[in-house]
């Protein structure tokens, strides 16, 4: 693929640069094998924190490099576009979904005592919001935080906490109260902070058809205290002070498609060139070439919405940018995903061969058109925020 193919990486090429070499280190081989044993990365986590990655997103004063959310989407987007896929970059980018509303909203004791561990890997804070009978209705969750000893006592289920079996800390959302008649659906709901071994806590891993060398689980609270020490933010406006968190989230999984992406079209592109059938390379007939040429251009523009939600969120913060952070995801997720599917068609057979690694991409890019919010979902929210349309759920 020629050079330049892709200008939004011509941002951040320093941080791209450095990536690349470090990943030149964890080939596709090394994450074939630690997802087919269901093995943790813990020596790729070691090494992307040792090289201050992992510290990017955090102030210096606590512990990090001062970077921005576009250096991290950078190093995201290249520790995808390897050959780590979203195995790779779930075990380095879910630690840092709860910085944001810790930066924002927590006390400073929180911040200096949590943010510096998180940067040097030494710390893995897994996200607890989704719960089993709730699913995007985020509002609706039902883990309890009862009053109790000057605290709260917490009582419920969480489900799809990924890195679980690795984290030490859950930052995770709990109903403290309902809301007022005529309030808001997110009033009421609290963030906490949590340690995950305590004997009022019960984790059950979940199996998965991917992404096995980052496992998920389902966290079972049964009386499980907290203090006013735990409580992130506000008490009651813990929905809105997660959103912070939420929308960078978009940015960092539109980051990882368009790496998944690329790897993908690289793969495939390089096949259809080398793959000779009938005396001839596949990749002189039309029928190989115009899906990749499009699935290069829906890459293409995709890349640029990205560049463009990364730049909103550096001028108006994380809080203030959820429609150009959803179009983001919608569109890299959907692109990567449509150019997955085609390198699967051009490799034919040899698409199921682990060897080719094709496969083990198509499922973990499936899931970013399902995860952390689904795309119709997306589109729900862009038709009622941009459009104007009513509420259709």
């Amino acid at each position: 693929m020629q050079s330049g193919a892709f200008p939004h990486l011509e941002h951040n090429k320093e941080i791209r640069e450095s990536v690349r070499a470090l990943c030149s280190k964890f080939p596709a081989e090394y994450w074939d094998q630690h997802d087919r044993d269901h093995e943790y990365a813990a020596d790729f986590v070691k090494a992307f924190a040792d090289g201050g990655f992992l510290g990017i997103l955090i102030p210096e004063e606590y512990g990090g490099g001062g970077g921005t959310i576009a250096e991290f989407c950078a190093a995201l987007e290249e520790v995808a576009a390897s050959g780590g896929a979203l195995n790779a970059c779930s075990s380095v980018h879910v630690p840092l979904l709860c910085v944001p509303s810790i930066l924002a909203f927590g006390t400073e004791e929180q911040r200096r005592t949590l943010l510096p561990e998180v940067a040097a890997g030494r710390l893995l804070i897994t996200f607890g919001v989704t719960e089993p009978d709730a699913g995007t209705d985020t509002t609706r969750i039902s883990l309890a935080a009862t009053p109790r000893d000057g605290g709260w006592m917490l009582n419920g289920t969480k489900v799809w906490n990924s890195g679980a079996p690795y984290a030490q800390k859950v930052l995770l959302l709990a109903r403290t109260s309902q809301p007022a008649p005529g309030g808001r659906k997110g009033d009421g709901l609290t963030l906490f902070v949590t340690d995950l071994d305590r004997p009022t806590l019960e984790m059950q891993p979940i199996p998965k058809i991917g992404r096995n060398a980052f496992g998920s689980s389902e966290l079972f609270f049964n009386d499980h205290a907290v203090g006013p020490e735990d409580v992130v933010g506000e008490v009651g406006h813990g929905f809105y002070h997660l959103l912070h968190s939420l929308h960078a989230e978009r940015l960092y999984l539109a980051a990882v498609a368009m790496g998944i992406g690329r790897w993908c079209l690289r793969a495939a592109t390089r096949y259809a060139a080398e793959r000779v059938v009938f005396d001839r390379p596949i990749g002189k007939n039309q029928a190989v070439q115009h899906p990749l040429a499009a699935d290069y251009l829906q890459l293409l523009a995709a890349g640029q919405v990205l560049q463009s939600a990364i730049e909103a969120c550096l001028q108006q913060g994380p809080g203030a940018i959820g429609p150009i952070a959803n179009a983001a995801k919608y569109l890299t997720s959907e692109a990567a995903w449509k150019t997955a599917d085609d390198a699967m068609q051009t490799f034919g057979g040899y698409s199921f061969a682990r060897e080719y690694h094709i496969g083990r991409h198509w499922t973990e890019v499936r899931l970013q058109r399902i995860a952390p919010v689904n795309n119709q979902m997306v589109l729900n929210y862009i038709a009622e925020r941009v459009l104007g349309l009513p509420r259709s759920y």
